[in-house]
């Protein structure tokens, strides 16, 4: 790859690495660029906040960015990247015509994150207190607006196997539109401590993601008395980056339930627990909080769709349990019981080896982009009904896009 090949991408949210398994992925996504010796510009609409990755440690360009701005159009023209990358089809949305306007021979790839639609049409199902059909997607506006985002990229980059199926199955859309890139892993952590060594219950995720915040109070409200009954010395750890106040009233000593805050470090937490509590309820794409359990050798007990896609066919690390009856007895079971332990840690570790390393797909992924790169004419004119959407869609989404500019002109 030669030197000069330049990468955009525009972000969402700036990448916190530490806080999130968007921000873990985001980093990871830069790494395997910069491996292929690309240069990097980062541009956002996003403030930086407390925790937000220093990016010019990693000899990334950051640039500020407007909605709405024909200084966008100036600055990608000026910058004529080979590669844009945007960060959840959101900035594709807000972003998209304009990189297709002044860079039509980028290659533009939608890093999906997770299946939003996906997430928030369970969210509404689950807030209905009615069954998840996928069909209903198909009647969603968001799943339209997705969707419709997925066609105007040339690849899409897919955390799960399940959204994969899902997107060719439900929606049609042909496979050389998706690519599989899990989140990655180096290793399995190391000098873990025992059963005997370790103590307490956890969970831990950013309070900015909405399934966090409800699975803590499904934790505080269902599974913790259940379980607080069983186990009078053993506490309830929260962590996560922040958290309201909804969620500190939350903070019950004298129950063991502990709001803990942000973790300077995750793995240092997870590695000193006994076991991950995350009876999810909601969500979609691979669980971090899930992933750092695997890799700190803590069984966890989740929800069918806490472990979705993540394990295959391999038996989990502790158990899947989507009954509050189930789920608070083999917590039970998984704290008390040594050889069910050991024998969950093991379980996490083979799926870690089999389906996460990063050295399984990262020549594989370097190998992709070069060649979709060399023959992008080809590849999009396979995708008629992205070219087409990409020709309304610039369209309607330009004009719109002008009048807001105008508009704020005139202010």
């Amino acid at each position: 790859m030669q030197k000069s090949s330049q990468l955009l991408i525009i972000g969402f949210v700036l990448p916190e690495p530490n806080s999130s398994a968007a921000g873990n992925r985001m980093m990871q996504l830069i790494d395997l660029f910069q491996k292929e010796n690309y240069l990097i510009t980062f541009a956002s609409t996003a403030q930086n906040l407390e925790f937000s990755e220093d990016l010019e440690k990693h000899s990334i360009n950051f640039v500020k960015i407007e909605l709405n701005s024909e200084t966008f159009n100036d600055f990608v023209k000026q910058l004529q990247p080979n590669v844009v990358l945007f960060d959840r089809f959101l900035t594709e949305e807000q972003f998209g015509w304009r990189v297709t306007e002044n860079c039509p021979n980028a290659l533009r790839i939608l890093d999906t994150e997770d299946l939003h639609s996906l997430r928030y049409e369970r969210q509404i199902a689950l807030k209905e207190n009615r069954f998840f059909d996928t069909r209903s997607l198909l009647e969603s506006d968001f799943a339209k607006r997705e969707i419709a985002s997925i066609y105007r990229c040339d690849v899409s980059l897919m955390v799960s196997e399940y959204e994969i199926d899902l997107l060719t199955n439900l929606f049609k859309i042909p496979n050389y539109l998706l690519y599989y890139l899990p989140i990655l892993v180096e290793k399995v952590e190391a000098n873990l401590l025992s059963f005997n060594e370790r103590k307490d219950f956890i969970f831990i995720g950013n309070f900015l993601h909405e399934p966090n915040w409800d699975c803590v109070k499904y934790l505080h409200d269902v599974i913790w008395p259940l379980l607080f009954d069983k186990f009078t010395d053993a506490k309830m750890l929260i962590y996560g980056a922040y958290p309201s106040q909804k969620v500190l009233e939350l903070h019950k000593p004298k129950s063991n339930f502990y709001i803990m805050g942000r973790a300077e470090n995750a793995f240092e937490v997870v590695k000193n627990a006994r076991v991950v509590l995350a009876p999810i309820r909601f969500g979609a794409g691979i669980k971090g909080k899930l992933l750092e359990a695997l890799q700190c050798g803590t069984p966890s007990i989740t929800s069918s769709i806490g472990a979705e896609a993540m394990n295959g066919n391999l038996d989990w690390n502790g158990f899947i349990n989507d009954s509050p009856e189930d789920f608070v007895n083999n917590a039970i079971l998984l704290y008390t019981d040594e050889k069910v332990w050991q024998k969950s840690q093991k379980n996490g570790f083979e799926i870690i080896n089999n389906r996460f390393l990063k050295s399984k797909f990262e020549f594989h992924f370097a190998k992709f982009i070069l060649d979709v790169r060399q023959n992008l004419k080809q590849h999009r004119e396979q995708n008629f009904i992205g070219t087409l959407l990409q020709h309304h869609s610039l369209q309607s989404t330009k004009y719109m896009s002008r009048w807001i500019e105008e508009k704020n002109k005139k202010r």
